[in-house]
């Protein structure tokens, strides 16, 4: 039998574990000067959200989730094998990993996350679903610049944002992530394309926005993640 663990409404393994008392709680907070980071640049990084043991779990089943011909492949709300047009730009993309294994699942509930979430968001968090971005190394394809916002327009007034999870060391070398800080304050862009032009977002900016658009790398060490607002502009170059 072939178990959607979406019906799971909790912790289902043993690698992440609710704190107890408050105090255990507490440890997950984010600082002041944090909170007004996010608040002034729309987004925060590095803030570590993953043990080295949580990490490999994790590992192991994103090596198996690749796979098309994985028997749970069909409880994937979208997946893409290469989402590029070009073969030599690879740039794997799925979503709903969290119905099909242990790890993956039970991420959700991990305090390291959801406290600095429900602080960025100043509320209880609700998950809205999971995504996997994956590219080999040498040959990797880009991210595009873009808003999450123009994709996932759930919230009115907004009230969600995006956190982002390093499995590996990410760096300028292999294409990390990029923002463009103060970004987040900008309007509502139309969607310009998540895979293959990376510059393709320049055709809908204002003169005033090209000015400003000015980039800085958010270099993470492996099980470190970022938080971005949902207007953040943000993409990932080739590796």
């Amino acid at each position: 039998m072939i178990e959607d663990l979406s019906a799971h409404h909790g912790l289902i393994g043993n690698l992440f574990s609710l704190p107890g008392e408050s105090a255990e709680w507490a440890r997950y907070l984010l600082g002041d000067a944090q909170l007004k980071f996010y608040e002034e640049n729309g987004y925060l990084a590095p803030v570590r959200v993953l043990g080295d043991v949580q990490v490999e779990a994790l590992r192991a089943e994103l090596a198996e989730l690749t796979d098309p011909a994985h028997p749970k492949h069909h409880l994937f709300y979208e997946y893409h094998s290469n989402e590029s047009k070009d073969p030599a730009k690879v740039l794997f993309h799925a979503l709903g990993a969290w119905r099909i294994t242990h790890a993956f699942h039970d991420i959700l509930w991990n305090a390291a996350f959801t406290v600095p979430a429900s602080q960025l968001l100043a509320g209880a968090v609700r998950f809205w679903h999971d995504q996997l971005f994956c590219k080999p190394a040498f040959h990797g394809g880009v991210v595009a610049w873009h808003q999450d916002y123009s994709y996932w327009t759930r919230t009115e007034p907004l009230a969600h944002l995006t956190c982002w999870m390093a499995l590996d060391d990410a760096t300028r070398a292999n294409g990390c992530v990029h923002y463009v800080p103060g970004s987040h304050l900008w309007p509502d862009l139309p969607m310009t394309g998540l895979a293959g032009d990376m510059d393709a977002i320049q055709a809908v900016l204002s003169e005033d926005q090209k000015g400003l658009f000015n980039p800085v790398a958010i270099e993470l060490k492996t099980g470190e993640a970022s938080f971005h607002h949902p207007r953040m502009i943000h993409g990932r170059s080739p590796t």
